[in-house]
């Protein structure tokens, strides 16, 4: 770390509130611990639990930085005691629980995994948090198979073409939710089966109309509210729903007899207090099932725009409208 600066640019929240908190402030660059790598940030992904954290509704887990960012890819530039398979100039990207928004960003080495051949700064930056998220509640939590119907609802968001992209290329029917027809559009081009805009025909119906009332095997739900009773009617019977977010807020009433009629496992999971074991064995089935596939280009990180780190506040206000298809960065 000799040729490293003592200070770095980071983004943090100054209060709890809307885009316009965010701020560049000076801190000292972390010194990686045990077991972790230092990498010199090329770009930073922007996710909803970062809105989410801004706006005071999703403080960083205990120990955590308080500078925002979930997932960034870059260089390593230096290395902790104990690193093991990662040295210093090997690009990678990485999962982290805090501290992305910035120049250097400290990360634990088996919550890395090298950047994809082919692959920019920004493109890379958009995996982690999305892949992470998909893999491990997708296949490993509720077991999509090959041959079965796959719901996610907010297709063209960074968790929406990343589920598409996976469930398709391990042989599922994907069904998926969008807004606008332009996303239905974008949807389609990522290569999802059924594509429901729920603005202009009721999703429930149509899923049923499809399936012949057979419903979904499995779904992936971020929305909440009253999307909970409606994923109950369109699940197949003994389905397996994931939720790992409520952007709707609670469910007003559900009612269970459809949960016990159907017998549905309704299951849910967030991934960011979770333990570097965990997220470095959703690494590891990652590198050896999924990167071939992003190396040979079969799926790729869906990108919608980037924006340099000082104008975090304006990535914040494109998420916030909704009109993102795809992943947003901060480039560094």
């Amino acid at each position: 770390m000799a040729d490293t600066p003592r200070m770095m640019t980071a983004i943090v929240a100054s209060a709890p509130g809307g885009p316009d908190v965010l701020e560049a402030v000076e801190r000292p660059v972390p010194a990686p611990g045990e077991g972790e790598v230092l990498i010199k940030v090329g770009a930073a992904g922007v996710n909803r639990p970062d809105v989410l954290q801004r706006m005071g509704n999703y403080p960083p887990p205990p120990g955590a930085s308080d500078i925002l960012g979930l997932e960034v890819a870059g260089e390593v530039i230096a290395l902790g005691r104990g690193v093991d398979g990662v040295a210093e100039g090997d690009k990678v990207v990485a999962l982290v629980p805090g501290g992305g928004y910035a120049e250097y960003c400290a990360a634990h080495h088996s919550n890395t995994l090298p950047v994809p051949a082919g692959l920019s700064m920004d493109q890379a930056a958009a995996l982690p948090e999305t892949f992470f998220t998909v893999w491990t509640n997708v296949f490993d939590r509720v077991g999509l198979k090959a041959g079965e119907r796959f719901l996610v609802h907010g297709g063209t968001s960074g968790i929406g073409t990343t589920a598409i992209q996976l469930a398709k290329a391990f042989g599922a029917e994907v069904f998926t939710t969008v807004g606008t027809d332009e996303k239905k559009t974008a949807a389609q081009a990522l290569g999802a089966d059924h594509v429901i805009n729920y603005n202009t025909t009721d999703f429930v119906s149509e899923i049923l109309s499809l399936t012949g009332k057979a419903g979904v095997h499995v779904i992936l739900d971020m929305v909440g509210g009253d999307y909970v009773e409606k994923n109950w009617t369109v699940a197949a019977v003994e389905g397996r729903i994931c939720q790992i977010a409520t952007l709707n807020g609670p469910s007003e009433q559900a009612n269970f007899s459809k949960l016990m009629v159907k017998r549905l496992i309704h299951t849910g999971s967030t991934l960011r207090a979770r333990d570097v074991g965990f997220k470095a064995a959703i690494a590891r089935n990652l590198r050896e099932k999924v990167w071939p596939l992003i190396e040979t280009g079969q799926v790729r990180p869906v990108m919608d725009s980037s924006f340099p780190l000082r104008e975090a506040a304006k990535a914040h206000a494109r998420m916030e409208s909704s009109g993102h298809i795809g992943k947003i960065v901060l480039t560094v």
